[in-house]
């Protein structure tokens, strides 16, 4: 087991958090009771103990069968409760918004966990169908607008990637750390992210880093089909992104009494 500020962790709830993360992140595919033993190398009669004990809480929901199980409706309040408790998401959350309806784009609100960023909200455009961007869903930091803006708020030294080769979404996603940190050397430049159908094909995007932390571990974006995109809207998005974050940094202080959360 592995040790976290000197605590021993608890086994029984860390193979819980895997096995719900397992499940979350299979989306709409279920799974076998002997896929998940195998998945996280669990005996396979604790692996049915262990789901028949969150199917009971609703944490997992299984089949009229009895054969397969994928996440619980508990994870969805659970997951509503950390946005709804977020001071910088309420904020942020009306601004997108604005934004989307001035621009006719899609605009995006992401937090960086490890290698990852997580969509925490996004306002979606009217004016061409939706992309992959739902609430919740994680994307490599290296392969986006968002991930780039904030990577790029951090030493070249301390970025927390996984080791070469980086994984792929497009062809046009980095796929090592010396053409990734140059890429990052011109977002220090600029002041914001450009991504070039990076993370999905078809799309282009533009992040921008909030420095209400040090360093920033939230960031905006705007997704623009590259059939849309024009020298002269390319521009306008800048600009306009620009302004949205100065707006929420001057919006986003420290709350009295508020946790200054890890």
């Amino acid at each position: 087991m592995s040790e976290s500020r000197g605590v021993r962790a608890v086994k029984s709830a860390s193979r819980t958090v895997a096995l719900l993360e397992l499940l979350a992140g299979r989306g709409d595919r279920p799974a076998r009771l002997d896929e998940l033993a195998t998945e996280l190398d669990v005996p396979r009669s604790s692996m049915y103990q262990l789901l028949q004990t969150l199917v009971d809480c609703g944490w997992v929901r299984s089949d009229t069968t009895g054969s397969l199980y994928g996440i619980g409706i508990r994870a969805l309040l659970t997951g509503t409760g950390y946005l709804d408790g977020d001071a910088h998401v309420r904020v942020v959350r009306p601004l997108l918004d604005e934004v989307s309806d001035t621009l006719g784009e899609t605009i995006h609100l992401a937090r960086l966990d490890g290698p990852d960023v997580v969509y925490l909200a996004t306002r979606e455009s009217h004016e061409y169908p939706r992309t992959l961007s739902r609430v919740g869903r994680r994307v490599p930091a290296h392969a986006g607008a968002l991930g780039k803006a904030l990577l790029a708020e951090r030493p070249d030294e301390e970025l927390p990637l996984p080791a070469d080769p980086l994984a792929a979404l497009t062809q046009n996603t980095h796929r090592d750390r010396a053409a990734l940190i140059a890429d990052l050397a011109g977002v220090r430049e600029r002041g914001h992210s450009v991504e070039r159908e990076e993370t999905v094909p078809g799309i282009a995007g533009f992040g921008f880093a909030l420095r209400y932390d040090t360093p920033a571990v939230d960031a905006v974006s705007c997704s623009v089909p590259v059939t849309r995109l024009t020298d002269g809207h390319e521009a306008r998005i800048v600009s306009v992104m620009r302004e949205l974050r100065e707006r929420i940094e001057t919006l986003v202080t420290p709350a009295s009494g508020a946790p200054d959360w890890r």
